[in-house]
């Protein structure tokens, strides 16, 4: 398993961070290859990528969510992944939002690109264009305040 964690301060109060995170369907407005995600139940999203040329369909779970603090997630089939997203209020109009990810490379491109960082730098990316999105919208576009709590086996 290849992990990664980085992090992003946002100018954004943390209900705010969080509610907008909580809408999986935004993604592909600041997610670099991610084409689709559509929002099956409160827990369960079906997401659509093209990354690197390779076209992928997956499921993934909300495994512990709580709201202002904390979004895990992990696949239920396709590329194995899983991570947990935090909001940290720093004060009262700045949170830094943390995302931790632990994958599986499958192919020889994916564990090369792992090796030479691509992934960590498509994340940075990433959460710097939702600081981005965020920051310009200035407020959330909606946001999902359910509270998963972590299974025992998990």
């Amino acid at each position: 398993m290849t992990t990664i964690e980085k992090s992003v301060d946002v100018q954004v109060p943390v209900r705010t961070a969080y509610n907008q995170w909580t809408q999986f369907e935004s993604f592909p407005r600041f997610m670099e290859g991610v084409d689709r995600v559509t929002q099956i139940d409160d827990v369960l999203t079906h997401w659509q990528t093209s990354i690197g040329g390779v076209s992928r369909e997956f499921d993934a779970r909300v495994s512990e969510q709580h709201p202002d603090e904390r979004v895990a997630w992990h696949t239920v089939d396709g590329p194995e992944h899983g991570g947990v997203v935090t909001f940290h209020r720093l004060d009262d109009h700045t949170t830094r939002v943390t995302l931790q990810m632990e994958y599986q490379p499958d192919t020889l491109t994916e564990k090369t690109a792992a090796a030479l960082g691509l992934v960590g730098n498509r994340i940075s990316g990433d959460l710097k264009r939702f600081k981005d999105f965020i920051e310009s919208e200035g407020r959330e576009t909606g946001g999902w305040r359910g509270d998963v709590p972590r299974s025992p086996q998990s």
